[in-house]
């Protein structure tokens, strides 16, 4: 996961296709806040509209503490706008037997902050 958020803070964010499985799903549930909450969720034509909808270089992912048992991997993260602190996120994810993404869940939200 530490890869993945690397890359999808990076100016070719689209790289993130290359690490994906050709069975990936995945939900990513963005808070902003109250009820205001957006759950993108699909395949590689869906993480292809996630990533192109981007705000790309004014959100960065910043590692707090992640683990790894077998093929899942959890992360536990900050969102920085800016620099700022944000919002909190978790990942998890399943990996196949050659490394790439098959399952991906992310939550996020600003009312919980860890820093």
């Amino acid at each position: 996961m530490t890869t993945w958020f690397a890359i999808l803070d990076s100016e070719d964010a689209d790289r993130i296709l290359d690490l994906i499985s050709d069975d990936f799903s995945f939900s990513i549930l963005f808070s902003t806040g109250g009820d205001g909450a957006t759950d993108f969720h699909g395949g590689r034509a869906e993480m292809e509209g996630y990533l192109a909808q981007r705000e790309v270089g004014v959100r960065t992912h910043h590692l707090l503490s992640a683990s790894t048992v077998g093929r899942d991997e959890l992360f536990l993260g900050e969102v920085r706008r800016h620099g700022e602190p944000e919002a909190t996120f978790v990942a998890s994810a399943r990996l196949t037997d050659t490394g790439r993404v098959r399952r991906l869940l992310i939550g996020r939200s600003p009312s919980v902050l860890f820093s």
